[in-house]
C-alpha cells in the first residue's frame, strides 16, 4: 500500500497526469472508470484564480466520484499562491499538486512551472509556505531540473520533503528537453534510494506500454506511475497496465465499436459541461488515439476534427460504427 499522507493508495497506484485542455472532468471520469487511481485536474493559474478569471475558475469543478482527486496549482508569487490555496480548498479536493514543471514558455518566462527550477530556494519556500497555509495534503510534480547542467533531483527532492511536501511526481526530463528525447528514470530510482526519503516518489514520462509501467516498478523501484500522453483518447490504458501487472498478458484491445461508444459517451459529457463549442474543439485532441490505427481512416478523421456541429460529429461517429463494428485495429504501435 502507498499512501500520500492519510490517502490510502493500492501497490504502485498509477496517476493521471494533469494535462493542460485534457484532464477535464469527463476525461478524469473514463480514466476512473477504467483503473485510474488518482486524478489531476488541469493545471490551474495561480494570478487567473486570484482574478476571478472564468477560464481558471472552471477547472476547479470536481466530483464524488473522482475521489481522490488532486487540484493543481501554478504560479511563483507566494502570496497570489496562497490566496489561491483559500479558494482551491473551498472545492474540497483530496490533494493541491504544485506545478513546478510545466515548460511551456509563457509559464516559464513567469518563473512559474519549470521556470522555478533556476531558483531552488524560491521553489522550497513557496512550498513551505502552502504546507502550512492549509491543512490538505501537499504534493509537487516537477522535472529533473532546468538542463542537464543543473540537475539536483535528490537534493530538490529531500528538501521539499522536508518542509512538508507529501508526495512527488519527477517527469523524467529536463525543462530544456522539453518532450525531445527519452526519458531519463535513472535520476529518479535515486530520489527513491535516497535513504532519507519517506514519502512516496512517481515516476512520469514515456509510459506508454504496460511493459513500460513494470519496468518503472519494477526495475527503478518506483512507488507508482503517472500517465500523460498515453491516456489522451485511450483512457483504457490503466486497466490494461494493471491486468498485465496481475497476470503478465495483455488485456484484449476495445473494439472500434467499444471505442465509439466512449468516444461519443466523451463527447457527450464535454458538451454538458462546457457547452456546444468547446465541447466539440476541445474533444477533437482525442480522437486520434481513439482511432489510431484504423487503415484508410483519413475521411473520418478529418469529419471528427473539423465539424463544428455535434450532430455532424455524432453523425460521423455512427458511421465509423457501422462501416467498422466489432473488428478490432490491428495493432496500435
Amino acid at each position: 500500500m502507498v499512501k500520500i499522507d492519510n490517502i490510502e493508495l493500492p501497490d504502485f497506484p498509477l496517476l493521471l497526469a494533469p494535462m493542460e485542455d485534457v484532464s477535464d472532468p469527463p476525461f478524469r471520469a473514463l480514466c476512473k472508470e477504467n483503473g485510474a487511481d488518482v486524478v489531476y485536474t488541469e493545471f490551474i493559474s495561480s494570478e487567473g484564480l486570484i482574478r476571478d478569471a472564468a477560464k481558471s475558475v472552471i477547472k476547479l469543478d470536481i466530483y464524488e466520484k473522482e475521489r481522490p482527486v488532486g487540484i493543481q496549482i501554478f504560479g511563483a508569487n507566494i502570496d497570489s499562491m496562497l490566496r489561491s490555496v483559500e479558494i482551491v480548498e473551498q472545492t474540497k479536493p483530496d490533494i493541491i499538486d504544485i506545478n513546478f514543471g510545466c515548460p511551456v514558455k509563457k509559464v516559464v518566462s513567469k518563473g512559474a512551472g519549470a521556470g522555478i527550477l533556476k531558483n531552488i530556494d524560491l521553489m522550497v519556500k513557496l512550498t513551505e509556505a502552502m504546507v502550512k497555509h492549509t491543512s490538505l495534503p501537499i504534493t509537487v510534480k516537477t522535472r529533473l531540473g532546468w538542463d542537464h547542467d543543473s540537475i539536483r533531483i535528490v537534493e530538490v527532492a529531500e528538501r521539499l520533503q522536508d518542509v512538508g511536501c507529501k508526495a512527488i511526481s519527477i517527469h523524467g526530463r529536463t525543462r530544456a528537453q522539453m518532450y525531445k528525447g527519452n526519458a531519463d528514470w535513472r535520476p529518479i530510482a535515486e530520489v527513491k534510494n535516497n535513504p532519507r526519503m519517506h514519502i512516496p516518489v512517481f515516476g512520469n514520462g514515456d509510459v506508454d506500454s504496460p511493459e513500460k509501467a513494470m519496468e518503472m516498478r519494477d526495475s527503478y523501484g518506483l512507488d507508482g506511475c503517472m500517465i500523460g500522453r498515453a491516456a489522451i483518447g485511450y483512457p483504457w490504458f490503466f486497466n490494461e497496465v494493471k491486468h498485465y501487472f496481475k497476470t503478465g498478458e495483455h488485456l484484449p484491445k476495445p473494439s472500434i465499436a467499444e471505442r465509439v461508444q466512449v468516444a461519443r459517451r466523451h463527447l457527450q459529457m464535454s458538451i454538458d459541461w462546457k457547452g456546444e463549442h468547446l465541447g466539440v474543439v476541445e474533444t477533437r485532441r482525442h480522437y486520434t488515439n481513439y482511432f489510431k490505427g484504423i487503415p484508410h481512416f483519413k475521411e473520418h478523421r478529418l469529419k471528427l476534427v473539423t465539424s463544428d456541429d455535434s450532430i455532424d460529429v455524432f453523425a460521423a461517429l455512427n458511421e465509423i460504427e457501422s462501416k467498422f463494428g466489432d473488428s478490432i485495429i490491428p495493432e496500435i504501435s
